[in-house]
């Protein structure tokens, strides 16, 4: 099943490269006395982001235009497993806002997203989703999201620190790491000859465990697994061990990571690679903007290659970022969302103000600094795809030879790995522990896994 999955999703990216914040009184989405719709938008940007509220004000503006009777009201929710509950018991979720793949299956079970089935086949957008996202946002054949856009992780790489290190080949392209160990001779390098580190890994909170697992799995790991019809943790597997252990060695056999791991979490790698504090980190598709527009490395100095193998293989974690709808909102309100999704460009047609939606983030991202590349296949409408490789190569602003390798990697069957299956977040947070503790301490034990193993395995079972 896995590989068939696998299959599709190699498939379907082929396919693609061819063709206010926060909420006030409790808000039952309900429609006013008027009749009038109300949108809240969760996923307006937050008030940092100026340049994507300019684009949404443009898109409000062209959204009022073509449907004047519905009401949009700005209001930005960043998704949060410890806010989460409380906001959706109380009635203020948004009509519309972001999470995490990892979460849908959780949200569902607990009452607090809407079946939109009905809604997605008015429109055909049913038939129109990538088949693994799609099973990750249904239960019992009903469908409760729609995906924002997928990715699947990568090695960023500061091609400047890599010209500086002497890492460049004869066609200007970075002589990047093709395995783990390569990777820690290449890091290694890099530090002594520049004084940057060689690699930024995350220690801080749940990104550190997340990053991680896709370094165990190329260590031959397998997180957790099924048995006699129970889910068990694998922490402290040899081949996770063997993996841990290479981590703790990049800080004390080969010293190429940052000063303070444990200060660096999602955000901070990003600063760190953006600025030359360190040459690689592990990155995607849809985080392009973080290191270059965000943190300044210029457009032109940003590489994506594909992730080090290890002895058990390659692989690239596959995740993404769904649109889901608040349960208690209307099938009107469900409705208007989807509407502003189209104007947006992140819907799957290529009806005029789709493709208009699609164009303007584009431009935005050629004029801001941003990397114009081609998306993560997450709809699968060929003429979506088509308008959308057009655009793509109308704005592009990079040299796809610092890119093209992750691309054609991340097509290979058995390539993508979707994230572990039971309580992910909580797995990453173990992890995490560990990391800190073996990246302070040079004699740290790994394999206290042991002791960790214990604890999730009972919150799995």
């Amino acid at each position: 099943m896995k590989k068939s999955i696998q299959k599709i999703v190699a498939f379907m990216f082929m396919l693609s490269m061819i063709a206010f914040t926060g909420c006030g009184k409790s808000d039952k989405n309900k429609e006013d006395e008027s009749g009038q719709v109300t949108l809240k938008l969760g996923i307006w940007p937050e008030a940092t982001q100026t340049d994507e509220i300019k684009l949404h004000e443009k898109y409000v503006e062209d959204f009022k235009t073509k449907y004047p009777d519905i009401n949009v009201i700005p209001a930005n929710y960043k998704y949060a497993t410890d806010t989460f509950v409380s906001l959706a018991e109380s009635g203020n979720l948004p009509t519309i806002f972001e999470t995490w793949y990892t979460e849908p299956q959780k949200l569902i079970k607990g009452g607090f997203v809407k079946d939109i089935t009905a809604e997605l086949k008015e429109l055909g957008w049913d038939k129109s989703m990538n088949p693994t996202i799609k099973e990750l946002l249904s239960k019992d054949g009903k469908i409760y999201g729609i995906p924002r856009d997928g990715y699947a992780l990568g090695l960023m790489v500061n091609i400047e620190l890599f010209e500086a290190a002497g890492l460049i080949d004869e066609n200007g392209v970075p002589k990047y790491p093709k395995t783990w160990d390569e990777l820690a001779k290449t890091a290694k390098i890099i530090k002594d000859k520049t004084g940057s580190a060689g690699i930024c890994i995350l220690a801080k909170d749940n990104a550190g465990g997340w990053h991680y697992s896709n370094i165990a799995w190329a260590f031959g790991a397998q997180l957790e697994a099924q048995k006699d019809g129970k889910w068990i943790a694998q922490l402290n597997s040899k081949e996770n061990i063997a993996a841990m252990s290479y981590v703790k060695d990049l800080k004390w056999k080969y010293d190429v990571l940052t000063e303070n791991p444990t200060n660096e979490d999602w955000g901070s790698g990003f600063k760190a690679l953006g600025t030359g504090a360190a040459a690689m980190y592990i990155g995607a598709n849809d985080s392009v903007s973080n290191a270059t527009k965000v943190n300044g490395l210029d457009v032109k100095k940003l590489a994506l290659v594909p992730m080090p193998a290890g002895p058990g293989g390659q692989y690239s974690l596959m995740g993404g970022t769904p649109y889901m709808f608040s349960a208690k909102a209307t099938s009107a309100e469900v409705k208007a969302a989807l509407k502003y999704l189209e104007i947006m460009g992140k819907a799957p047609v290529a009806t005029k103000e789709s493709i208009a939606g699609m164009e303007s983030l584009a431009k935005s991202n050629a004029v801001t600094g941003v990397p114009v590349i081609p998306t993560f296949p997450a709809w699968t409408d060929v003429d979506y795809l088509k308008a959308q490789e057009n655009i793509i190569n109308k704005y592009s602003n990079v040299n796809m030879a610092f890119f093209n390798d992750y691309y054609t990697n991340i097509k290979k069957e058995g390539n993508l790995h979707l994230e572990e299956p039971q309580l992910p977040q909580d797995m990453y947070s173990e992890l995490t522990k560990v990391l800190q503790a073996v990246l302070t301490d040079k004699n740290a034990d790994v394999t206290n896994f042991l002791m960790m193993q214990i604890k999730f395995t009972k919150s799995i079972r």
